[in-house]
């Protein structure tokens, strides 16, 4: 059986200037498929996950979401449909409790004693129980990683979209990360980027390899990674 797409994306393209970081790439995620985004630094993922999460508008193309033409919207509204969006720059609150960060998350979609729960319950899958009223500010790089992600999915978004999540966590946070990332798998629907290729083969089945602002490659991740295009963009040799 065929599987409804979540995500459709058509020829879509960002310039900046003279110079196109993303060419007329077609995109498509299934509901409920977990989609792994890799390539070298420059090669156009970054600038394609921030046009699907409104940080950019598209220069053309188009990007359909549930039947939603999104195409330029803000993540605020693309949030309201019910997309979690975690970018490389952590958005959390400094000067406010691991706890009270996830509450107010939480709290977008719930009332304040399910919001509680929804909390208490993320805290304990990610292992930050201990960390619950400590200020986020004053928290290592790997652990605030953690706290925004617990942000991301409080609300139960249907699709997440998470950059760089892996990006400074210790071995056992990673570790703990790829659990976690499996798990709502298997539920939700999820765009990752990462450069981290152990953390990928951790989590990923297909992948979509960017190089030059297009699409290189697609597929199951263990063919893909053994490919000898993707070796020679990763080794910074010439494609054929």
């Amino acid at each position: 059986m065929t599987v409804a797409p979540i995500l459709e994306i058509r020829k879509l393209t960002k310039r900046f200037g003279g110079v196109t970081a993303v060419d007329g790439v077609d995109f498509t995620l299934a509901d409920g498929e977990l989609r792994c985004l890799i390539g070298p630094n420059g090669a156009g993922k970054s600038t394609f996950f921030n046009c699907l999460s409104g940080q950019l508008a598209p220069t053309s193309g188009a990007v359909h979401l549930d039947g939603h033409d999104i195409s330029g919207w803000p993540s605020h509204a693309i949030a309201r449909l019910g997309v979690g969006i975690k970018t490389q720059v952590p958005s959390v609150f400094d000067g406010l409790e691991v706890r009270e960060n996830v509450w107010l998350a939480a709290r977008r979609r719930y009332n304040a004693r399910e919001a509680k729960e929804r909390c208490d319950e993320l805290l304990t899958r990610l292992n930050i129980q201990s960390l619950a009223a400590h200020m986020v500010g004053e928290l290592a790089h790997g652990q605030r990683q953690l706290v925004e992600i617990g942000m991301v999915i409080a609300s139960d978004p249907r699709l997440i979209l998470l950059d760089e999540p892996a990006a400074g966590m210790s071995r056992d946070e990673v570790a703990r990360l790829a659990a976690l990332i499996s798990e709502i798998a298997r539920e939700r629907s999820l765009i990752v980027v990462d450069h981290d290729m152990r953390f990928i083969r951790m989590i990923a089945e297909t992948v979509t390899v960017f190089h030059q602002g297009r699409v290189l490659i697609e597929g199951e991740v263990d063919k893909v990674l053994a490919d000898a295009m993707v070796k020679d963009v990763y080794l910074g040799k010439q494609v054929v």
